[in-house]
């Protein structure tokens, strides 16, 4: 009988399939529904700092849009603070509670200090373990890259230092190179890295010349990136490895852990194929490892990482230049009209 037990962060889970953090977590409904599928952890809905900030500004100014428009008053409204991060909070704490797999709290911070007192408030909800996403959008051409990294090393350190639980890092993969910053935090005590933020963005709408951001979901496509680092990262870091993006079946599972994970977050595929995919991926797995008499993951973790294949090139640029190599065959994909 084939074993897909894993470790997390040093938390052990039932098997790799991790529910990465979206709407669909916050329906309790749904958590109890991802559980009984098969799901061996689930990271709830991030506390975005910035829309706490949004939802402040927006009451401040509705409450103020009367004030002073009666002459023997000073307002209309008694004195109220917005409430914070409690409602969300409040919910993460419910989450936690109404399942028995292990609950993950997620942190979008802004401001160094908030990192630290909004990473508290989710510690003390219960929750097994944190995520924070550490990235960064570039807008200003005078500022270094190094910069950013440090920043975000700092971020982590500080986070790290505050809390007891366990702390994975999410990043983007716009680092000038990913695997240096993914060193530095695994010196720091990083427990995990999630490989890697899906960014949104932006699109013109050419009628009406106007922004947009639209919702896009991964593709399977975007599993190729992780894949790589997860390759890249295995047998060198203390951390785990969890890929996230582009993993839609057992097949993209699997290949991840030969490549080095540890475990894998599924968001897309739950959204295009809903809650009970769950149990295709693990069924698929297992029967892969049956296939291979494989009894356990470990068996073939890393199998196929850097370090453990023959072809030294493989994760630089030897598919590329074999691409190269046999360009006729493109054509016999795609013919030429």
């Amino acid at each position: 009988m084939t074993n897909l037990v894993t470790k997390y962060m040093g938390i052990e889970l039932k098997n790799p399939v991790i529910v990465g953090a979206c709407n669909l977590v916050i329906n309790v409904d749904n958590l109890k529904r991802m559980e009984d599928a098969g799901a061996s952890g689930i990271v709830y809905k991030s506390l975005f700092e910035e829309q706490i900030q949004l939802e402040n500004l927006q009451m401040f100014e509705e409450m103020q849009a009367f004030g002073n428009s009666n002459a023997e008053s000073g307002g209309l409204f008694p004195d109220i603070d917005h409430a914070g991060p409690e409602e969300y909070l409040m919910k993460l704490r419910e989450a936690k509670e109404s399942v028995d797999i292990p609950v993950f709290g997620s942190l979008n911070a802004v401001n160094f200090e908030s990192w630290i007192e909004y990473s508290k408030k989710i510690e003390q909800t219960g929750v097994d373990g944190l995520e924070i996403n550490l990235y960064s959008v570039p807008t200003d051409v005078e500022i270094m890259g190094k910069a950013i990294t440090n920043e975000k090393i700092d971020i982590l350190q500080a986070v790290k230092n505050t809390v007891k639980i366990p702390v994975a890092v999410k990043l983007s993969a716009y680092y000038t190179n990913p695997l240096y910053v993914i060193k530095e935090m695994d010196k720091l005590g990083a427990d995990g890295f999630v490989l890697f933020n899906k960014l949104f963005q932006p699109e013109i709408d050419i009628d009406n010349e106007e922004m947009r951001f639209p919702y896009n979901l991964s593709n399977h496509d975007e599993s190729r990136l992780p894949l790589r680092f997860a390759g890249l990262l295995h047998g060198n870091i203390n951390a785990s490895i969890c890929s996230s993006r582009g993993i839609f079946t057992g097949e993209d599972v699997v290949s991840m852990i030969l490549a080095g994970a540890d475990a894998v977050q599924v968001v897309s595929t739950l959204y295009k194929n809903g809650i009970n995919q769950i149990e295709s991926i693990l069924t698929d797995i297992a029967r892969w490892m049956d296939s291979k008499d494989y009894k356990t993951l470990g068996d073939f973790r890393g199998k196929m990482s850097r370090q453990n294949i023959s072809d030294p090139f493989a994760y630089r640029r030897a598919q590329y230049v074999d691409i190269l190599m046999k360009s006729d065959e493109i054509f016999k994909l795609f013919p030429v009209k």
